[in-house]
């Protein structure tokens, strides 16, 4: 459980109703069989369907990016357009962006520094509810606004839940200067933490440098396993010029995971704030 200041379950929580997250929390066993690009955006559409029903009139929410994060701010921008009251901070320009033209309220978290809850999606998860995010290119706005929430519950599609971290490219957002040294040494660290691979400079479209939200930029590194979450993010964190990995780890508090037979949910009990 998280101590000092960044305690989530030292922030004065808001009452939720045993209804609601009896809603939520409602199973199905999980498969994935055969996938197709159609049925992976269905199952998108009900991981953000049960997720909707975590959220309570007057809440302070975090708004996730990329696709099944969308999705999300879609169905709860059609609750605000049908009487729901909510605040949300974003995790991205993009993510502004759709809520804006869905009449989503925001605001800023220097405004309203503690959320009731963040939904967003994942790249990859584990069973232990650690994470690989920061494919969209927006992990630091992600996981400062993840951190700052009570709750962090993630929505993903049954490909996205693996057995061990590592087959999604790791991204580590990066300041521009001394590209060059801050590679060799990410490569360094990682082989000490028991991981290599190519670390790659992420590029746009045009072939320039992929530029974030924050002006760094990011490298995507391709280590294929990651048998050690814990000492990998240690490593990387020790390099100057590191601003932030893409692991989460120690912060999801549940995932709500559709596939092929259904919804499932894991659950990060014990030490964490109850629902």
């Amino acid at each position: 459980m998280r101590t000092g200041p960044l305690a989530r379950c030292a922030l004065a929580p808001k009452a939720r109703s045993a209804a609601v997250w009896g809603e939520v929390w409602a199973v199905g066993t999980l498969g994935i069989g055969m996938t197709s690009p159609a049925q992976v955006d269905s199952w998108k559409l009900q991981a953000a369907e049960r997720a909707l029903a975590a959220v309570e009139d007057g809440m302070l929410v975090g708004l996730g990016s990329g696709t099944t994060a969308a999705r999300f701010v879609d169905l709860l921008g059609e609750r605000v357009r049908q009487g729901l009251s909510v605040t949300c901070v974003p995790t991205s320009e993009s993510t502004r962006a759709q809520a804006e033209r869905l009449g989503v309220a925001l605001t800023t978290l220097d405004d309203v520094p503690f959320l009731d809850l963040t939904v967003d999606g994942a790249d990859e998860l584990d069973s232990h509810l650690r994470l690989i995010k920061g494919g969209g290119g927006a992990l630091l706005r992600e996981k400062i606004v993840a951190v700052a929430s009570q709750r962090m519950l993630v929505i993903a599609d049954a490909t996205k839940h693996v057995g061990t971290l590592g087959n999604f490219p790791l991204p580590v957002e990066v300041v521009r200067f001394g590209l060059a040294a801050t590679r060799n040494l990410l490569g360094a660290v990682a082989a000490d933490a028991g991981c290599s691979g190519e670390i790659r400079l992420r590029r746009g479209r045009d072939g320039e440098p992929f530029v974030t939200d924050g002006g760094n930029v990011l490298f995507d590194c391709v280590f294929g396993r990651i048998d050690n979450p814990e000492a990998l993010d240690l490593a990387l964190k020790s390099v100057p010029g590191v601003v932030e990995n893409g692991l989460f780890l120690g912060i999801a508090d549940a995932a709500i995971i559709a596939g092929a037979d259904g919804v499932s949910m894991i659950e990060r009990g014990g030490d964490v704030c109850e629902p």
